[in-house]
């Protein structure tokens, strides 16, 4: 599992199993990692594309939406560090306010 970001009470992370996956996503737990269960799932990208959308989630509209805006900030950087865990290498955490 590859930790990419911290945002807030968030930590978004990918799962190398994932890679078959039809679209790039992110998983998100909660930081204090009390919760051992993804809270939500975000897509980034569709047919290669830059393409945020909320697959799943247990959170709040306005925490979705600080998310969603968040990633888009930071699309690079995320889509870089999935592409360093599906590879094996180790990723780069960065916080993000």
């Amino acid at each position: 599992m590859g930790q990419l970001a911290f945002i807030k009470l968030f930590m978004l992370v990918s799962i190398p199993t994932d890679i078959n996956d039809n679209r790039r996503h992110v998983h998100v737990f909660y930081r204090n990692g009390r919760q051992q269960h993804s809270v939500a799932k975000i897509w980034i990208e569709k047919n290669g594309e830059r393409c945020i959308e909320i697959a799943e989630s247990k959170l709040s509209q306005k925490e979705d939406k600080m998310l969603v805006d968040a990633i888009s900030n930071n699309w690079e950087f995320i889509n870089e560090q999935i592409t360093r865990c599906f590879n094996g290498e180790k990723t780069r955490v960065r916080n993000i306010e």
